[in-house]
């Protein structure tokens, strides 16, 4: 036997395959800084395990309905209404477990083979294992650091053809910090609006934003409704990534493909969770906030030490928890740099080709960890690279 040929194009996320080796490295006894994995530092706020806790004593340890509790799909749908100015209700939601569902599932249940799908790059290494996977067309769209890591609605323009079907939108973005300005999702809807296409907006660090005003939905504008996937869930905003579950806001044709997936696949996302994320939803919210304030406090602190290394050039992000930061001035390719890092500086970090062709001269490195840690690291990359033979300087 042999594996079939489309499991040649699925990929994987190396966070998960460089926290595998600096795991090695600290049972060699090296200390090493993680600032690789995507996942908030935080503990689960207490009000959220205990209402897990309670949902396990009341019995909530069985299948649920497939779609989701009725009592939480009613409560996503409230706190979407209220958060992007919409109005949907509980037969819109799908609870998935975790966010990825949200764009294999969707991509399964719309993409033909060939279909093309426009999707950002430097991006989420999902999106494109996904989209071959299914035997569709990835169409990337470079975000450049002059536009603030967005679209270039030219390019965007250029790109679009009579075969797309889809296109993903990531905002505040991963890897990058980015945010699609509100006019630019302006752009973005008039383009498509009349168009034979859906939109995934992957909207899961929604809350971890650092303006004054919370990142525009796409779906919120006039016509997009209908022509919108929304990807959100509890694992950044509530730091519940262990938990798996997330949700999507879709239309109710859609939410029925994404149950038939649900039911061959995971069955339901289990109820015990659901119960939490009720909590986490109806709950205080003091929590997050504060988590967001820390992240904005570790974001200044950690991006200006990075602007101080030779050959380093770091933007401010808007949002999520990723410092993206330009090693072009090094002389280093991004995954050399990466792994030199690990193994000569103790810092666990992903190269920014990681994320695609377009990340190459970048470097990601996650802030979810401590103030200290992050200061720390900065000495050690400073170290690193002035002992690296022929690193030039910015």
């Amino acid at each position: 036997m042999k594996l079939t040929e489309r499991m040649s194009r699925i990929g994987v996320e190396s966070a998960f395959e460089v926290l595998v080796r600096a795991r090695e490295l600290e049972r060699q006894g090296r200390h090493v800084i993680h600032l690789e994995i995507g996942e908030p530092d935080f503990p689960t706020p207490r009000h959220i395990i205990e209402a897990a806790k309670q949902a396990l004593d009341e019995g909530y340890t069985h299948y649920g309905p497939t779609q989701g509790l009725p009592e939480l799909r009613e409560s996503v749908a409230r706190y979407v209404s209220r958060t992007r100015g919409i109005r949907v209700g509980p037969e819109h939601i799908s609870i998935v477990p975790g966010g990825k569902p949200i764009i294999f599932f969707p991509i399964l249940a719309l993409i033909e083979a060939g279909d093309e799908v426009i999707y950002p790059n430097p991006g989420f290494p999902i999106y494109e294992s996904m989209i071959r996977f299914s035997g569709g067309v990835p169409v990337p769209i470079p975000l450049v650091e002059e536009r603030g890591f967005s679209f270039d609605l030219d390019t965007l323009r250029r790109r679009l053809s009579p075969k797309t079907k889809l296109i993903i939108l990531n905002s505040p973005q991963n890897p990058t910090g980015g945010l699609i300005p509100p006019e630019d999702i302006h752009h973005i809807a008039d383009l498509v609006r009349d168009r034979d296409l859906m939109v995934l907006s992957d909207e899961i660090y929604s809350r971890i934003y650092y303006g004054t005003e919370a990142p525009l939905s796409i779906a919120s504008l006039p016509g997009m409704l209908e022509k919108t996937i929304i990807l959100d869930g509890f694992s950044k905003t509530y730091a519940m990534t262990g938990w798996r579950m997330g949700y999507g806001v879709m239309p109710t044709w859609l939410v029925e493909a994404v149950t038939k997936l649900m039911v061959n696949s995971s069955s339901c996302t289990a109820t015990f969770t659901q119960r939490a994320g009720l909590a986490a939803l109806e709950g205080t919210q003091e929590p997050s906030e504060r988590m967001v304030a820390e992240f904005r406090r570790r974001r200044d602190a950690f991006c200006a030490g990075l602007n101080q290394v030779p050959g380093f050039r770091c933007a401010l992000p808007g949002g999520a928890f990723y410092a993206f930061a330009n090693i072009t001035g090094t002389g280093m390719k991004s995954k050399e740099l990466a792994d030199y890092l690990l193994y000569e500086a103790g810092v666990s970090c992903l190269s920014g080709a990681a994320f695609g062709e377009y990340g190459e001269g970048y470097i990601r490195f996650s802030y979810a960890n401590s103030y200290e840690n992050l200061m720390d690291a900065v000495e050690r990359i400073k170290a690193a690279v002035a002992n690296r033979v022929g690193v030039g300087t910015r």
